[in-house]
């Protein structure tokens, strides 16, 4: 399973980078405000700390809107992928960028018929956001599984990320179900390293080893 961070904050991407755990990151137009410079340079800063992919969403309306957008992120880097939302032109979008040589990541995925129009459109990513369902009590795991398994049955080669994570349960979960990948806020990969009994452990063995005798 690949771990992306859904954050623009530079400082917590070269964080996780040097503990090794990131394989990619995904930005939205909301993470770029909060990161409170000019998005072109926040997204060339991010490009240069992550050798994976770098999704970079596009904000036009109409598939021809997108495209030219996404073209102009896409020459950021060249491990940008364009971040499309999920719909008729969202879809057209990627099936013209993919003529530019231009990787796609669907995003605002909610249904599974959206995650297989996504994959026959030739989606590099597809993102259903788990969280989001959950807070209309629906069940985004059990999406998950329903795409894995339809993209196991017919050899789609989209990857699954699964998306608005709220917890590291729902990392767990994802894994079991064999997710491709997960993104996730800094603070939801931090709370996988945690665990009490780590620290009462850690506690006990500092106080045991303050009693050995040293010479």
């Amino acid at each position: 399973m690949k771990f992306f961070l859904d954050t623009a904050e530079r400082d917590e991407i070269q964080r996780m980078t040097e503990l090794g755990f990131v394989d990619g990151v995904t930005t939205n137009p909301s993470l770029l405000k909060k990161a409170g410079a000019p998005y072109q340079q926040v997204l060339q800063e991010i490009c240069a700390l992550v050798s994976g992919p770098v999704s970079a969403e596009v904000v036009a309306e109409d598939h021809a809107g997108m495209i030219a957008e996404g073209r102009e992120l896409a020459a950021i880097a060249e491990n940008v992928v364009i971040k499309v939302p999920m719909g008729s032109e969202g879809l057209r979008a990627v099936r013209g960028l993919r003529e530019h040589g231009i990787d796609c990541n669907v995003t605002l995925v909610f249904s599974t018929n959206q995650a297989i129009l996504a994959a026959k459109a030739g989606a590099r990513f597809v993102s259903p956001f788990i969280g989001r369902l959950d807070d209309v009590a629906q069940e985004g795991m059990q999406l998950i599984e329903e795409i894995v398994q339809i993209y196991e049955n017919y050899e789609f080669e989209s990857e699954l990320i699964v998306a608005s994570v709220r917890h590291p349960m729902h990392v767990v979960d994802a894994g079991l179900l064999g997710a491709d990948i997960v993104t996730m806020p800094t603070r939801v990969l931090e709370a996988m390293f945690q665990h009490p009994l780590t620290d009462i452990g850690k506690e006990k063995f500092l106080a045991a080893w303050r009693d050995v005798p040293k010479a």
